[in-house]
């Protein structure tokens, strides 16, 4: 990456902005972070994740960074980027990890300093729970990572990013326009949550996790959700999302025919077709 000085400061230290400062602290680079809660600052200087912390607009911090990665929802990641940009030094580079990309990209790279780059990225790795205390790097290990630069990137930003995934573990690193992404993250990610929220509360039973076994906790252990992030990234690609749920919609409609009809032929024709795109993503 940049040099073996480069400075990183990560911008809200929950489960990946803690698992980046962690996996960067660790191969030793220097490693500052920012959050708006106390205990977290606490509890990632006591475990080393970071070197120094400071409580929202810490201006040293700001000011001292190489490479600023936002970790915070994507609202507050364009809001503390433009109210934030005029501490950062210039030649910084700039990157997040939100789930859309419609609404963050544009206006960040719009209204950025020119002396400064804005690089958009997507770590695809996560876990259904909260918090700095569950950061962890083996979720980063072989993980997809995407970036998705626009024609205001540079190539070497860029490549700088591709070395930064490289350097965490991440596996595959791909390149998207935002439109692709956008378009790619509604049925990978956004519908299979939505798909996890609406199975869990279909049901009222109040003891039925005494019934359920492996199958059904597998598919609803992303329902237990952040209620704020995913909101925001439901609404922030609403488009995409819907036509993503009227696609499942007619396939499950499809299923039901199949059942209605005792179409023995159908459905074992659409369990084949599952199998069979299902053994792809076997690593």
């Amino acid at each position: 990456m940049k040099h073996g000085n480069t400075r990183f400061l990560i911008v809200g230290l929950g489960l990946m902005g803690g698992s980046y400062a962690k996996a960067l602290s660790e191969r030793g680079y220097a490693v500052d972070g920012i959050d708006i809660d106390s205990t977290t600052i606490d509890y990632a200087l006591k475990h080393g994740y970071i070197q120094r912390g400071g409580i929202v607009n810490e201006v040293s911090l700001i000011t001292d960074a190489d490479v600023i990665i936002s970790c915070v929802y994507p609202r507050t990641c364009v809001n503390w980027i433009l109210e934030n940009q005029k501490y950062m030094k210039s030649g910084a580079y700039l990157s997040d990890i939100s789930g859309v990309k419609a609404n963050v990209v544009e206006p960040i790279q719009t209204s950025l300093r020119k002396d400064l780059e804005f690089v958009p990225a997507h770590p695809m790795c996560g876990r259904e729970l909260r918090g700095v205390v569950y950061a962890n790097t083996e979720m980063i290990k072989g993980a997809n990572f995407i970036l998705t630069p626009t024609e205001k990137n540079s190539e070497e930003a860029v490549s700088f990013f591709v070395e930064f995934a490289k350097e965490l573990g991440f596996g595959k690193i791909s390149r998207l326009t935002c439109e692709e992404h956008d378009r790619m993250i509604a049925y990978v990610s956004q519908l299979t949550h939505a798909i996890a929220v609406s199975l869990m509360n279909a049901s009222e039973n109040p003891q039925i996790n005494e019934y359920t076994g492996d199958s059904f906790r597998d598919l609803t252990r992303i329902a237990k959700i952040n209620e704020q992030m995913w909101s925001e990234l439901f609404i922030g690609n609403k488009q995409n999302l819907i036509r993503e749920i009227d696609a499942f919609q007619m396939e499950l409609s499809s299923l039901k025919q199949a059942i209605e009809d005792e179409d023995y032929a159908e459905l074992k024709e659409k369990f084949i077709q599952s199998t069979q795109r299902r053994i792809q993503f076997d690593r």
